[in-house]
C-alpha cells in the first residue's frame, strides 16, 4: 500500500483487472496535493504476493474492505477503473458509512447487455489462454510499455517492471475466470450505495475489438449514473477504456468534485 498526501477524506484508487497500483501514476500528485491518496496492489499484482485463493469479486471487495480498516475510521473517496469499479461498489455497500463519494471510471458493468451475451463469453474463456501466451511471447510487457510512456516517473519505470509479468499474469488470469459469472450476480442482485455522489466516467472512443460494444457500455455508464441519487456522468471524449492514462486529468477534476462537495457540507 503507497500512502500520499494528508486530509480528509481519504482517496482509495481500485486497479482495473490485472492492474497494478502503477496505473494510477498520472492522477495521484495533483490528488496528493490535496488530501491523503492510497494506491495498493491485489494480491498478485505488482509489489503483493501471490494468493491461491479464488479471486472472486466477493473476495476482492472483502480485501479492499481490510484496506479501509487499515486506514482507520475517517471518511473515504473510493475510485474505481474497469473491473475496479465493481469490486468498489461492491466494498462501499458493506461499510456505507465510511463512504463519502465514488468516482467509477468506465467500469465493469453488468448493465451492459453485450457483457453478458455469448460472444463476450467465448472471448472469456478464450483469455485464459491467450492472457498466458501474449506473456510468454511479450506481448503484455510491450503493451505495458506502451502504457508507461503516458505516465510520469516512478510510476512509468514501476509499470514497465511489475505489470504484464507471468505472476501478473497468472493473477489477471484467476480475475478473469469467475467475473462474467460474477456480473450475473451483480445483475440479480445488486450492492446498493450509500445516497453519496457517485460520478461514473466513460470512454467515448471504441477500440478495434470493442465494436458496438462501446455505445452499449457507455449507455449502462448513463443509467447507472442516473440510478444514483446524486449520480453525474461524464464523457471523456478523448479516451477509449484506458481514462486513467489518457485523461488522467478529468479523473482529478471529478474527485476535486466529489471532495468540494464533501467539503461544502
Amino acid at each position: 500500500m503507497v500512502v500520499t498526501g494528508e486530509g480528509e477524506p481519504t482517496v482509495v484508487l481500485e486497479a482495473g483487472m490485472g492492474g497494478s497500483h502503477h496505473m494510477w501514476g498520472a492522477v495521484v500528485p495533483a490528488l496528493a496535493e490535496r488530501t491523503r491518496t492510497v494506491t495498493y496492489d491485489r494480491s498478485g499484482l505488482g509489489r503483493s504476493p501471490h494468493d491461491d485463493a479464488p479471486r472472486d469479486l466477493a473476495r476482492l471487495a472483502s480485501d479492499l474492505v481490510d484496506v479501509l480498516a487499515h486506514l482507520g475510521d475517517g471518511p473515504v473517496v473510493l475510485v474505481g477503473h474497469s473491473w475496479g469499479g465493481p469490486i468498489v461498489r461492491a466494498a462501499a455497500a458493506q461499510v456505507p458509512d465510511r463512504i463519502a463519494g465514488v468516482v467509477l471510471v468506465d467500469p465493469s458493468d453488468e448493465g451492459c447487455a453485450p457483457m453478458l451475451a455469448e460472444a463476450n463469453q467465448r472471448r472469456t474463456r478464450s483469455a485464459t489462454w491467450v492472457l498466458p501466451l501474449m506473456s510468454r511471447l511479450g506481448l503484455l510487457r510491450l503493451a505495458v510499455r506502451r502504457l508507461a510512456r503516458q505516465l510520469p516517473e516512478p510510476a512509468a519505470s514501476g509499470l514497465r517492471a511489475e505489470d504484464g509479468t507471468r505472476t501478473a499474469t497468472r493473477t489477471h488470469v484467476a480475475e478473469v475466470v469467475g467475473s462474467l459469472d460474477d456480473l450475473r450476480r451483480l445483475l440479480d442482485d445488486p450492492p446498493v450505495l450509500p445516497d453519496v455522489p457517485v460520478t461514473v466516467i466513460s470512454g467515448a472512443v471504441p477500440s478495434r475489438l470493442e465494436g458496438p460494444h462501446r455505445p452499449a457500455l457507455v449507455a449502462a455508464h448513463r443509467a447507472r449514473a442516473d440510478a444514483a441519487p446524486q449520480g453525474r456522468h461524464v464523457d471523456a471524449p478523448r479516451s477509449g477504456h484506458m481514462v486513467p492514462f489518457t485523461e488522467p486529468d478529468l479523473v482529478v477534476a471529478e474527485v476535486h468534485r466529489l471532495l468540494d462537495l464533501v467539503s461544502d457540507r
